[in-house]
């Protein structure tokens, strides 16, 4: 509680020099260290000498601004990658993660999914990417924004946004956050870089990240701290691209990929095992469209029919779940294993997801 005091005894002392743990007897200011000894001990107490000494006030952990839900995995390869599937090792997985990740919040009430609510996409993105290499899998939901009701009106996160960036990129730059509701409050030219400063709803920061390191060529610095909860900023602009779903289940064929990257940008490449309901790809009119990435060159009962010209294809997008959170949409689900991310429908079959549009 706060202002109690108690007696502890610290046994042993460990700090780090690169990856590798060595126990010390002393630490001076800046050591990041472990301690042992000290029994139910949480974020924000104060380790002091003496009891005499004033204790440190709390640290006041910033509320969550993104949720998403995380589920099991029930694609047609589930359970074929990953050692731990089941929805009790995963609820395990999430409570051993709230003893120490303090800017979590869980909410364990629904039977099949969880609901996380963090301080961003990447502070999500993270312990995602933790239980991957842990040997999980899972599935997750398009991450939404926490909003708030005060007073009768809807509020939601706003972020403090500083970009350091070479002068030649500030304009798209600019151009993309305004587009995306946000405000500039400040600019600053020094040596041909240029440091700007925005106010933005959290809601259009989601899915810029990897639009920024394009526009910039990786030249760029964004770092961002939430503000407050203010007024809803009202409608932002959203991707206008849909997706390509595979309608068969197989393996991807060179031919037939070659044809459908014309109409957007592919997921995949040749030699991968797709499943009918997994999104293959971006469809660049804007609307979902079904294809079939494992139709090969027809046949005749001589020879392959047409040209025999070896295949160009353009290097598809390797999905990360940083960059599949940010494209994914609200009828697709984010598949997690150890050794593929995957984007797919929540309705895997074609017939379903149309019954469900009309439903809308």
């Amino acid at each position: 509680s706060q202002g109690a005091n108690r007696r502890s005894v610290i046994t042993k002392l460990f700090t780090f020099y690169g990856f590798d743990r060595q126990e010390v007897q002393t630490a001076k200011a800046g050591d990041i260290i472990m301690a042992a000894g000290i029994a139910d001990i949480d974020i924000g107490e104060t380790i002091c000498e003496s009891e005499e000494q004033e204790a440190l006030p709390a640290i006041q952990i910033d509320e969550p601004t993104i949720s998403l839900d995380i589920l099991v995995n029930n694609s047609p390869f589930a359970g074929q990658e990953g050692n731990f599937v089941t929805n009790s090792q995963l609820r395990e997985r999430l409570r051993k993660e709230l003893e120490v990740n303090v800017g979590l919040v869980i909410d364990f009430s629904a039977k099949d999914r969880y609901r996380i609510h963090g301080r961003g996409e990447m502070h999500i993105a993270i312990l995602l990417e933790n239980m991957r290499r842990e040997g999980y899998e899972m599935q997750i939901s398009q991450p939404q924004v926490i909003t708030k009701e005060v007073s009768g009106k809807l509020f939601e996160p706003f972020e403090e946004v500083t970009i350091d960036i070479p002068i030649d990129f500030s304009g798209v730059v600019i151009e993309k956050l305004a587009k995306r509701g946000g405000k500039m409050m400040d600019m600053q030219h020094k040596d041909q870089q240029t440091r700007l400063l925005f106010e933005i709803p959290t809601r259009g920061l989601l899915g810029y990240r990897g639009e920024f390191i394009i526009d910039t060529r990786g030249q760029g610095i964004m770092a961002a701290r939430v503000l407050d909860f203010k007024p809803h900023a009202g409608h932002i602009e959203k991707r206008s691209t849909g997706s390509m779903t595979s309608m068969a289940t197989g393996k991807a064929l060179g031919f037939s990929l070659y044809n459908l990257q014309t109409r957007g940008q592919l997921y995949i490449g040749p030699n991968i095992q797709v499943y009918e309901g997994m999104v293959i790809g971006d469809a660049s009119k804007g609307d979902d469209m079904a294809v079939n990435p494992i139709k090969g060159k027809q046949l005749t009962n001589m020879r392959a029919s047409g040209s025999d010209d070896a295949i160009a294809l353009t290097p598809p997008i390797a999905l990360t779940i940083e960059s599949g959170m940010e494209i994914m949409n609200d009828d697709e689900y984010l598949e997690i294993t150890p050794k593929n991310v995957r984007l797919r429908k929540q309705r895997l079959k074609e017939v379903d997801r149309i019954r469900a549009s009309r439903k809308k």
